[in-house]
């Protein structure tokens, strides 16, 4: 494998957790954020997780955060870059800005992947100024636990490229699920994403409130989290988008209601887990509850 020296855009809920697998992993990391107080502020709380979930000891966690260069200067991010992984929101307009601006400092010898969950390669590699070295890396949310990295490209990414990706992919612990061909969200979200817009809409259009709604899933189903548990670990920054998106390009009045309910939980600043309130509070919520399943 020839990759070594990884940067992130975007040290979001994701691009942040990316960046610090890849860290610890041993791969020479940037993280582009031009809110580098707030991306270091997410850095830093993985922690917490990190301890818990695969129990990394402080000193080691220290270590890998150390070396991750965070910085506001695209330039100086992708300057020695092997492999850029974009990672900001599920917006064309806001992707497609990036990478127009990303083109103009990026090395030739530089891969480009989208971490996008939503979008498909073809709707992207437009933007881009070598589609040979293009795909998309899918990472699951809590990728310390959940660790598999959905891999496409389009019909035109380099074979070696596509190798390269999944070389990497399992050199920082993932699971590579490799696909034949792009399809909507994935497999991942192929599956989830209809879950949860059903949910979503059960508790916009006031048939039944979240906590319900999640008790039934887990109780009828025997799943370990129902789908506004899933909503907050995602944040509903990114649902917020996926409807929006949804409703501009169909004009289903559904997703603009479910995208207005949302919008209204984040400008309260309830956006889930990572803020410490969204569909329940954290860092107790109600579902740890004994007898929550009664």
């Amino acid at each position: 494998m020839t990759i070594q020296n990884v940067t992130i855009i975007g040290a979001g809920t994701l691009g942040s957790q990316i960046a610090f697998q890849s860290a610890l992993k041993g791969m020479h990391v940037a993280a582009y954020d031009p809110q580098i107080a707030v991306a270091k502020q997410r850095l830093a709380a993985l922690a917490a997780p990190y301890a818990r979930d695969v129990q990394l000891p402080q000193a080691e966690f220290d270590q890998a955060l150390a070396a991750i260069q965070v910085t506001d200067d695209l330039a100086a991010a992708v300057a020695d870059a092997d492999l850029v992984i974009e990672a900001i929101p599920e917006a064309v307009e806001i992707k497609a800005k990036m990478y127009s601006e990303l083109m103009k400092v990026l090395p030739a010898k530089t891969i480009v992947a989208s971490n996008s969950s939503t979008m498909m390669p073809s709707q992207l590699v437009q933007y881009v100024d070598r589609p040979a070295q293009f795909l998309h890396i899918h990472f699951a949310n809590q990728i310390w636990k959940y660790n598999v990295a959905e891999i496409v490209g389009t019909s035109v990414t380099d074979p070696i490229v596509f190798d390269e990706a999944v070389a990497f992919a399992k050199a920082i612990g993932m699971v590579p699920i490799t696909m034949h061909k792009e399809y909507p969200g994935y497999i991942l979200n192929a599956l989830l994403v209809p879950l949860l817009n059903a949910a979503l809409a059960v508790w916009a259009k006031g048939i039944a409130d979240p906590h319900l709604v999640d008790k039934d899933w887990m109780i009828s189903t025997g799943a370990p989290l129902g789908p506004f548990m899933i909503l907050d670990v995602v944040g509903l920054r990114t649902p917020y988008q996926i409807e929006m998106n949804s409703y501009q390009q169909t004009g289903n009045p559904d997703a603009k209601l479910i995208a207005d309910k949302l919008k209204e939980m984040i400008d309260a600043g309830q956006t889930g887990r990572e803020s410490g309130q969204g569909f329940y509070h954290y860092p107790n919520p109600e579902f740890l509850a004994p007898d929550f399943l009664k």
